[in-house]
């Protein structure tokens, strides 16, 4: 396939854009931002006053930038409610997409969404952005390898505190049941799956959550007072998985001191990888090994460099996707759907309190 520029729509210009996908787009020399759309006139004004986009291309309905004869592929990034049918739009119109994640509400949306962009045949990506992680990347590396022998257990942390009363966040979407669709599971937690699947390898095939919410009301963002808060703060939950490996998750928006703090750590039968992420100025992805005889009897865990070959980009892989060069590594609406299988198997399982087979699909 023949390399070409490919002219990206972005939908939605908020945190997320500004601070992943806009500068990834930006990075690529195989993309170029064509075009912007928010339903915020004065944010979607400012934001192209600062990119350069010109009137013509700045809307404030997606159906007009799917439509835009300048855009080649839509890149989505808006509250999880709009996922689904933005992406439908920019299917039924012939053109790639990459869709934040959860990637939809549901399962049974992901379903349709992924059997249409299968019959179109269009490229496509989820932005599980942890993938794109150099010492994730390394630690699959090494589990494919067999460098600790057969997985037995996994324990996944994933830390943030922007829900801590301290904080004083008022009552974004990402309280609000019917736009988010779920709290920190659908937040944190979808990355918390994707990432151990990404790296152990296999599917989850049971589940059991346990789910609350520690600040029930939050400050309305129109000043109003106060609005109810419906979704989880916190979600723990454990996993069987093929191959019989043994997984937990710790998950909260209320942890204490951290920004965005991962921990994974795989137990072997030959060895254990410690994956961290401590997102910091100044502070990278850092992989610990402990492997072999002599380092096991001595309890210790060696920090190893991670190959050069093990760093990506995430817009890049995108562009990968639609020229046809992918790594085969970044997620693909495929991998959306098994996830919010997954997902919905975890809070049903919460709200019922026992455990939960995880639905086969395609």
């Amino acid at each position: 396939m023949e390399k070409k520029v490919i002219r990206i729509g972005s939908v939605g210009v908020g945190a997320i854009w500004t601070g992943v996908h806009e500068p990834g787009i930006r990075r690529s020399p195989d993309l170029e931002l064509v075009a912007i759309c928010d339903i915020d006139a004065e944010k979607l004004r400012a934001v192209g006053e600062k990119y350069g986009i010109d009137e013509a291309h700045r809307f404030t309905d997606y159906r007009d930038l799917i439509r835009c004869p300048d855009v080649d592929a839509v890149d989505i990034c808006t509250s999880n409610d709009a996922h689904f049918e933005i992406a439908m739009a920019a299917v039924e119109a012939g053109k790639p997409y990459d869709v934040e994640k959860p990637v939809t509400m549901t399962a049974a949306e992901a379903d349709i969404l992924a059997k249409a962009t299968a019959e179109k045949g269009l490229p496509n990506m989820v932005c599980f952005s942890y993938r794109f992680k150099a010492a994730a990347r390394c630690a699959r590396e090494l589990i494919e390898q067999g460098k600790i022998g057969r997985v037995y257990h996994v324990d996944m942390q994933y830390f943030q505190a922007w829900g801590l009363p301290r904080c004083n966040t008022p009552r974004v979407w990402r309280f609000v049941k019917s736009r988010t669709g779920s709290g920190a599971m659908g937040d944190l937690g979808c990355h918390a799956l994707d990432l151990v699947r990404f790296v152990v390898g296999g599917d989850y095939t049971r589940v059991v959550g346990h789910t609350g919410t520690y600040v029930t009301e939050r400050k309305r963002l129109d000043g109003t007072g106060m609005g109810p808060v419906d979704v989880d703060d916190f979600c723990n939950y454990m996993a069987d998985m093929e191959g019989g490996v043994s997984a937990s998750f710790q998950i909260t928006r209320f942890g204490y001191g951290r920004g965005n703090y991962q921990r994974m750590e795989i137990y072997g039968s030959e060895g254990a990888i410690v994956y961290t992420l401590d997102a910091e100025p100044g502070r990278e992805d850092e992989l610990e090994v402990c492997a072999g005889d002599v380092y096991a009897d001595a309890h210790t865990f060696v920090k190893l460099p991670i190959p050069e070959h093990c760093r990506s980009d995430q817009m890049q892989s995108f562009a990968d996707i639609i020229n046809g060069s992918a790594d085969g590594k970044a997620a693909t609406i495929a991998d959306g759907r098994s996830n919010q299988r997954v997902l919905d198997a975890i809070l049903r399982s919460a709200q019922e309190g026992r455990w939960l087979a995880v639905p086969k699909g395609e």
